[in-house]
């Protein structure tokens, strides 16, 4: 098994840097979708707990799997099958696909590599790796849209590492602070309230595959981050639980109602996912406020995560088709699956997953105990309301400007995952729950509902405000664009006598060193070594 733990690796890492040499390139790019096999065969026959020492690598690294993490690459490398198989298809005509592939590659193993990550220092080089190389999968455009989403991407990722640094190194001195830095450091990359907002400028910029990785399996890598280093079932924290579910409460409703008034799909889908990991937030918090309830809550989490998280890719891969093939009715059946499942409809993943973390929600003391249920159950009406918008919006979409060859099987995959992956892992306890006749109403009524509400919209002709993606970003973006105008009428510092030129940097070696080329060919040199590291 250690062999396949660092083929899960050193896979995409090679490939990645066989795509920086033009002999090697076109071999690159039809080895690039498979990448992700190797996790794929260790998540589905490797017996847990496994572990892979290397001592001498960073503060001496320990790669391996338990039984979180293996669910966790379970899904993970699933995801990024299908999506690396519909890239190749996407990007077929796309000038700078290699790019697009190198970055992608680069991203997934960091992605991978979090999953198997078994100490502080691994999993901390490993999130950033998949952090950073995601900027260049949100700019691959190269548009005003794309350069503007790039640039909030960037700055909220540099803080949210910052954090994580910060609170890993708090953790060791048992510093009270980081707990807060790592609620915060990983929730920018959860979407939690206040952090979201590069989230959906990202996900309406960044081609479909890398949306379809970035919904699906990259924002579950901040919910591991929670899961591996909060004192989950260990202390209460009574203050930080019960923050943690207002800031869970609120991230449900804020992405529902703002989702709604959104023109995009992605966008949309953007916020449909703050709302969702709105209610992981929650089950985090109940953690931290009620310790003993963490062994009910645990798999209530994981089965929630695997549900949205194929969910929402496929969701994303079906904007793919939709685009190339058009709104045909049989691919707005298909695309009607997972927009269920995302609802909790009776009988899908969502049901199962949404019922699991009920049930583990019950033994929470009051107020919330009797608060709770109806508060989730009006979030659940809120998300039948979001699945409605989006297939309202996608059902008008414009004819097809392109092939659509190739799409279909990568879909189809992510959907079957929807569809058998979440109810394979449920426990026969949650089938047995769901499948009573009141918990098939209680799932039942949320859509219903939504129906009669979004009738009575379409009668009336309401037209919800549009909402640009990223809400908040807007007026605190004019905000620093006043405070920057203001620098003019302060008092200049004294300028420091300028260095002689032999002192100066070369201006056109560092403008080669500036060039996306040469440093994107220095960074796959610096993964490569790792990669040969890792193979010793």
């Amino acid at each position: 098994m250690d062999a396949l733990i660092v083929a899960s690796l050193a896979a995409p890492l090679l490939v990645a840097g066989m795509l920086w040499f033009p002999s090697s390139r076109a071999l690159g790019l039809r080895l690039a979708p498979w990448t992700p096999l190797p996790a794929l065969l260790l998540a589905l026959i490797a017996p847990v707990p496994q572990q892979f020492d290397l001592p001498w690598l960073l503060l001496g690294t320990r790669l391996g799997l338990d039984d979180t993490g293996r669910v966790f690459l379970l899904f993970t490398a699933l995801i990024w099958l299908a999506a690396g198989w519909f890239a190749r298809a996407w990007l077929a005509h796309d000038e700078r696909r290699h790019g697009f592939a190198g970055f992608f590659l680069l991203t997934q193993a960091g992605n991978l590599g979090v999953c198997l990550a078994l100490d502080a220092a691994s999993f901390y080089f490993f999130f950033a790796l998949m952090t950073f190389a995601a900027y260049g999968l949100v700019v691959h455009d190269r548009s005003a849209a794309a350069w503007h989403a790039g640039r909030v991407y960037l700055a909220l990722a540099l803080a949210g590492e910052m954090l994580i640094l910060s609170g890993l190194l708090l953790a060791v001195a048992a510093h009270p602070l980081a707990v807060a830095c790592l609620i915060l450091g990983f929730g920018v990359k959860t979407g939690l309230p206040l952090l979201h907002v590069s989230l959906p400028p990202a996900y309406a910029a960044i081609p479909i595959p890398g949306a379809a990785v970035l919904a699906g399996a990259m924002i579950k890598a901040g919910l591991l981050g929670w899961l591996r280093f909060l004192p989950l079932g260990e202390a209460a924290l009574p203050d930080t639980g019960t923050a943690m579910l207002l800031a869970g409460l609120l991230a449900i409703f804020f992405g529902s109602v703002i989702g709604l008034t959104q023109r995009q799909p992605g966008a949309l889908l953007a916020y449909s996912s703050i709302s969702q990991m709105g209610y992981l937030a929650i089950a985090i918090g109940a953690g931290l406020l009620a310790p003993g309830l963490w062994p009910l809550l645990l798999p209530a989490v994981i089965l929630y995560a695997v549900h949205h998280a194929l969910a929402k890719s496929a969701l994303f891969l079906g904007l793919g088709v939709l685009q190339r093939r058009g709104a045909t009715p049989g691919v707005l059946l298909w695309m009607a699956l997972p927009a269920l499942a995302l609802a909790g409809a009776p009988f899908t993943s969502g049901m199962l997953a949404k019922s699991g973390l009920k049930q583990a929600l019950h033994g929470l003391p009051a107020p919330w105990a009797d608060t709770l249920p109806l508060l989730l159950a009006v979030g659940a009406l809120g998300t039948a309301l979001l699945m409605l918008r989006l297939l309202w919006l996608v059902q008008r979409q414009p004819a097809p400007d392109a092939s659509g060859r190739g799409l279909m099987a990568p879909w189809l995959l992510t959907l079957v995952g929807v569809a058998g992956l979440a109810a394979w892992l449920a426990p026969a306890a949650s089938w047995q729950s769901a499948l009573t006749t009141p918990a098939v109403l209680a799932a039942s009524w949320p859509l219903f509902a939504a129906l009669a509400l979004a009738f009575a919209a379409l009668r009336l002709r309401l037209r919800a405000p549009a909402v640009p993606p990223g809400d908040l970003l807007l007026p605190l973006e004019r905000l620093l664009a006043a405070l920057w105008r203001l620098r003019r009428h302060l008092p200049r510092p004294a300028t420091p006598p300028a260095l002689p030129r032999t002192a100066a940097f070369p201006p056109r070696l560092e403008a080669q060193l500036r060039a996306w080329s040469l440093a994107g060919g220095l960074w796959l040199a610096g993964v490569a070594i790792l990669a040969v590291l890792l193979a010793r």
